[in-house]
């Protein structure tokens, strides 16, 4: 199931439900400018599956529901981030995706000027 963006939002959702629209996993996701190959990918921001229905495909299905979105968008690629601990995670990324060498780094903003 496809969760309708928020307007003048760019992130977009995805969720996996059983039964009688009981969550089971969710992945928000949104495209991003690579302008060194002049392309549009699409980023992952959060793909999360309750911990009690994990091993039961719902990453499966949000991730090749992703690469499918990402061919019909012309996207160049999906691309996301994780814990170096999260090995489950890993395992099931591994499947789907390419590892790559990156390492990520995040630096908080500077404090606003005062008048």
């Amino acid at each position: 199931m496809v969760v309708a963006p928020r307007p003048g939002h760019e992130v977009q959702g995805l969720v996996v439900e059983e039964g009688e629209g009981k969550l089971v996993g969710l992945a928000h996701y949104r495209p991003f400018a690579r302008p060194l190959s002049a392309s549009v990918g699409c980023y992952l921001d959060d793909l999360f599956v309750d911990p009690t229905r994990r091993g039961g495909g719902a990453a499966d299905l949000l991730l090749r529901e992703l690469a499918r979105l990402a061919g019909e968008n012309g996207w160049s690629l999906v691309r996301w981030i994780t814990a170096d601990d999260n090995y489950r995670g890993r395992g099931k990324y591994d499947q789907h995706a390419t590892r790559t060498m990156w390492i990520t780094y995040d630096m908080p903003p500077a404090a606003a000027a005062t008048a």
